[in-house]
């Protein structure tokens, strides 16, 4: 057990910070099973070391959303309102996720929030489309929203990491420094989500936890939310070991790009076949995405029409 302590500023920001009858406190304490102290000069929290990092990391959130609100207000408007981060219940309805610089994330396109939409009803949402649709970005988003509202215990990600063969022991470094370049894509998300700071804490009591797809024989997850990047890179030995993991209060989300399938025999990979495998089960929702959903760079939907007309016109001779 540890005490940490946080200084306040002026009254308002402390009133703004604790809450109504110090309510906001008390759903800290509540979530992360911490005791916080309010007292003259600040709040103190005392708890698991891991768990007041925590609440301190959501408390100097919350403090940073305050003072911007406050300084872009205007002269005559001297109402706030803050809520706990995960909380929020945004003017605009399509919001559904601020992350840590305070940018609210919403779906760009129709096929977007056609998306969010299929992972906030079913347990096992596949999503189909070429780079840069936010496929993973969006499940990354969900998840957290997820996670914040109690509906999970925490997030897994993971893919296949077919550059390397799965055979990683040939790599310099220990476990995470091998395959930290292919699971860079995953932590980039987090990081503009979360922030650094409060991604490490995730990660350091495994909310959040990153591995390959090779680790997840013999696992069961439960009470979690289970995403799998990359999965037209799967064999289908390991797309069907993927989806048996799944077990009870859990949510899996599956993403894949078919037309950019790194194995040395293309026709064995394991998303294509599930898609045919699992079309006729209700439970299973499918999201296809398209070139107009490309969210990148305006250049990028150009170059993937390009390559389409080429490949097509190369295959026909």
């Amino acid at each position: 057990m540890v005490t940490k302590r946080m200084l306040l500023g002026d009254t308002e920001e402390t009133l703004l910070l604790c809450g109504e009858r110090d309510s906001n406190l008390k759903e800290l304490e509540r979530r992360f099973g911490v005791q916080i102290f309010a007292r003259s000069s600040g709040l103190a929290v005392r708890g698991n070391v891991k768990k007041v990092d925590q609440a301190i990391a959501y408390l100097e959130e919350m403090r940073s959303r305050i003072s911007m609100e406050r300084r872009d207000r205007s002269p005559d408007d001297r109402s706030i309102r803050v809520v706990l981060p995960g909380h929020e219940n945004d003017e605009n309805t399509e919001s559904i996720f601020k992350t840590a610089t305070g940018k609210m994330i919403r779906p760009k396109t129709p096929t977007q929030k056609q998306y969010v939409e299929s992972i906030m009803k079913s347990d096992m949402v596949m999503a189909v489309g070429p780079a840069g649709t936010g496929k993973t970005f969006l499940a990354v988003v969900c998840a957290l929203k997820d996670l914040q509202a109690g509906r999970v215990g925490r997030i897994v990600l993971t893919r296949p990491v077919v550059e390397a063969g799965e055979k990683l022991g040939f790599l310099p470094g220990d476990l995470y420094e091998k395959i930290n370049p292919y699971l860079r894509p995953l932590y980039d998300a987090f990081h503009t989500l979360l922030g650094i700071e409060r991604f490490r804490i995730y990660r350091e009591d495994e909310t959040v936890e990153i591995v390959p797809l090779a680790y997840m024989r013999g696992r069961t997850l439960e009470n979690a939310f289970v995403i799998l990047d990359e999965a037209q890179n799967t064999t289908p030995e390991q797309m069907k070991m993927f989806l048996t993991r799944m077990g009870n209060r859990s949510k899996m989300v599956i993403t894949g790009d078919v037309s950019q399938i790194d194995l040395d025999f293309k026709n064995r990979s394991g998303f294509v076949q599930v898609l045919k495998v699992l079309k006729d089960v209700p439970e299973v929702d499918v999201v296809h995405f398209a070139d107009d959903d490309v969210v990148r760079h305006a250049l990028v939907k150009q170059i993937l029409k390009a390559y389409d007309s080429f490949e097509k016109t190369d295959s026909n001779g």
